[in-house]
């Protein structure tokens, strides 16, 4: 019986060591887990701190990108601003040195007639005795002023005679001609058929059957008065081409179609 007590006491104390070992070995095993966990744990949070780290970092680094671009921004628009300014500046330039050349060749053509009038004006003019020179010109220009206006006056004193002249001898002619024609006998009338006052003759309507001959004396009457002569020049049996005497004829007057022509023959006394 107690052998058999001793057996069951030696089975329950192997069974307890078995049933510890046992546990013994899974608690190794389980906390091997949990340290492997802590440690891979560990891990992860190292490595997510330096994930974080470098999040930081990259953010950093693109908000330093982001500046320095925002700044290359700035500076390109300000080298932009700077290029308008000087495209204008250019541009502004260029209508300056055109304006200029212009200005200088309005210059250079002020210059080119100043020396061509300084030329003309003689060899001794120059730009210091200019101004004496244009004196010496105003008073003969004056000069050349008060002759002018003599010759004026004595071209008007000359018309005015001419014209008094003109119209004595108008009167004198025109007392001659009615004289004539008062003393006229044997007289032969025709008309005017046609005038060219640009050519200086007229067409009677009488010729060679009427009397008329190359030394026929012809008077131009109209309404009882008498205006001039004219000379024949051609005669045909029924019409006379006659000159006009223009010297015969009182100022202003036109002989016309329809003025009658007087052949006038002279007295016997």
């Amino acid at each position: 019986m107690k052998k058999m007590l001793y057996i069951v006491a030696v089975l329950l104390a192997g069974g307890a060591a078995f049933f510890s070992i046992s546990h013994s070995g899974k608690f190794k095993n389980v906390q091997q887990v949990r340290l492997d966990t802590i440690a891979e744990r560990q891990q992860t949070s190292s490595n997510a701190e330096k994930t974080e780290k470098e999040v930081k970092d990259l953010k950093a680094q693109l908000v330093a990108a982001d500046t320095k671009k925002e700044e290359a921004t700035q500076k390109l628009d300000a080298v932009k601003a700077a290029g308008a300014t000087l495209e204008r500046d250019l541009s502004g330039l260029d209508d300056t040195l055109k304006n200029q050349e212009d200005e200088f060749t309005e210059v250079n053509k002020a210059k080119a007639e100043l020396d061509r009038i300084m030329s003309e004006l003689g060899g001794d003019v120059t730009v210091d005795n200019i101004g004496d020179k244009i004196k010496e010109f105003e008073n003969r220009k004056r000069e050349q002023q008060t002759k002018l206006e003599e010759l004026e006056t004595l071209t008007s004193a000359a018309e005015k005679a001419f014209t008094t002249n003109r119209a004595e001898l108008d009167r004198l002619m025109k007392r001659d001609l009615e004289r004539i024609s008062r003393n006229a006998s044997g007289t032969t009338e025709s008309v005017i058929s046609a005038v060219n006052q640009d050519w200086g003759f007229l067409v009677i309507g009488a010729g060679s059957n009427s009397g008329f001959t190359p030394q026929t004396s012809l008077i131009v009457q109209r309404d009882g008065k008498v205006l001039g002569r004219v000379r024949p020049s051609s005669i045909e049996p029924t019409q006379t081409i006659a000159e006009i005497d223009f010297d015969t004829l009182a100022t202003g007057v036109r002989l016309q179609p329809g003025d009658r022509v007087m052949l006038a023959k002279p007295s016997g006394n």
